[in-house]
């Protein structure tokens, strides 16, 4: 009896939570996003029950059936995805998610008459405190267009900066309960703002290579204009060996073609990997770290052929070694040790060559400079100016040699 009256209690929810979307789905079409984003607050933020009987009946039916806080954040979260997904269609509309989105930070404009209201009240509240919010805050932060002079960048919380890393979107906006359409606007966001942060360096490149510079072209990045030339030629030019990172990771992956075995594989790699590693730190901890990280890894398999899944599986291991585990397990003791002794742009390098010889563990890396970026968020991007850097290298890296334009060295 007592899963038949759960059963109709789920059936009679998803009723009530569908007069809700169908209702959210008719104003989003036919009102404009001011007056839209009123009725918002009168359903989630004041709880009115003045507000329209046939869906504050449905309110209160959902509440009355007591529901879990997650499952109540989940609709909350369908609800302004609603909104969300049909102002991404137009630029002109797209001004108003922030709004949306900073509702949850304003106060109900008059004492809770009910306890519906007062349940509403509260569990709208607990949903700021949500990763839900905090990737829709994420979105938001991308779509606030906002001129700030970079002396003042470290004055800001990490989170202000998502926008400079279109790399970062999909895991750090994306979550569980999106639907595959709205994932598709924010690959296209991402592929928007990478578009526009090509052409930006791209100008800076052809820039610093004129004889005579008359309109100054701004340096795109965070880090001063003398590093930034650095960065661009260390991951285009040629280094050790007279070849550029991208020569050498398509030699490597002929290597490994020729390969018979996985333990004469990870031999490879950690040559491929430490061979522009020359100071003192690197040859006498990181090597052998890594050394010992790689002679460990999936073992049972030393004797086998390697194929694709195996030499996947291999850096997406090296990546949660050399970078961050996960976001539930968010060490980073080996990477921030590495920033410290080999400097970000060395060790954004040898990320960069896993990627390049194995371009399919490039959505895992971004997933772990995803979990860094969101375990900081809150922090002062002036105390966490080491993971800025290492940011703001990652992007002209990954700009450089996996951007549509093949950007030439300085």
């Amino acid at each position: 009896m007592s899963n038949y009256l759960l059963t109709q209690n789920n059936y009679q929810s998803t009723q009530k939570e569908q007069i809700l979307y169908d209702y959210l789905q008719y104003l989003v079409r036919n009102q404009e996003p001011e007056n839209l984003i009123d009725d918002f607050k009168a359903i989630f933020i004041d709880a009115s029950e003045d507000f329209i009987p046939e869906i504050w009946q449905a309110m209160e039916a959902i509440i009355d059936m007591e529901p879990e806080p997650e499952d109540f954040h989940n609709i909350i979260n369908r609800s302004c995805y609603i909104l969300i997904n049909y102002w991404l269609q137009n630029p002109r509309l797209q001004k108003s998610i922030p709004d949306l989105v900073n509702l949850f930070q304003e106060k109900a404009n008059r004492y809770a008459t009910c306890w519906t209201s007062q349940r509403i009240r509260c569990l709208s509240s607990s949903f700021s405190r949500t990763e839900q919010y905090f990737a829709l805050q994420r979105l938001a932060r991308i779509l606030t267009k906002q001129v700030e002079e970079n002396t003042k960048v470290k004055e800001q919380t990490l989170v202000k900066l998502i926008n400079r890393y279109p790399y970062l979107y999909e895991n750090s906006i994306n979550n569980e309960n999106n639907t595959d359409k709205e994932r598709k606007e924010i690959i296209k966001i991402r592929q928007k703002q990478q578009q526009k942060y090509e052409l930006d360096l791209c100008k800076y490149i052809i820039y610093q290579k004129l004889s005579r510079k008359n309109n100054y072209v701004k340096n795109p990045t965070l880090i001063g204009d003398k590093e930034l030339n650095y960065t661009i030629q260390y991951f285009t030019g040629k280094i050790n060996g007279g070849q550029t990172l991208r020569n050498q990771s398509e030699i490597f992956r002929s290597y490994c073609d020729l390969t018979y075995s996985y333990r004469s594989f990870k031999d490879g790699l950690y040559e491929y990997l430490t061979d522009t590693i020359n100071c003192g730190y690197g040859k006498s901890k990181f090597n052998r770290k890594l050394y010992y990280k790689l002679k460990n890894t999936f073992s049972q398999n030393n004797s086998h052929q390697p194929n694709d899944s195996l030499m996947l599986d291999t850096c997406r291991d090296l990546l949660n070694f050399m970078v961050v585990e996960s976001l539930e397990q968010p060490k980073h003791f080996v990477f921030y040790d590495l920033i410290n002794n080999l400097g970000p742009i060395k060790v954004i390098g040898i990320l960069l060559k896993i990627v390049l010889f194995c371009r399919q563990a490039r959505p895992n890396l971004e997933e772990k400079f995803s979990i860094l970026f969101n375990h900081y968020q809150g922090f002062n991007s002036g105390k966490v100016w080491w993971l800025v850097k290492c940011m703001e290298i990652l992007n002209v890296a990954l700009t450089t040699n996996f951007g549509r334009n093949r950007l030439c060295c300085l």
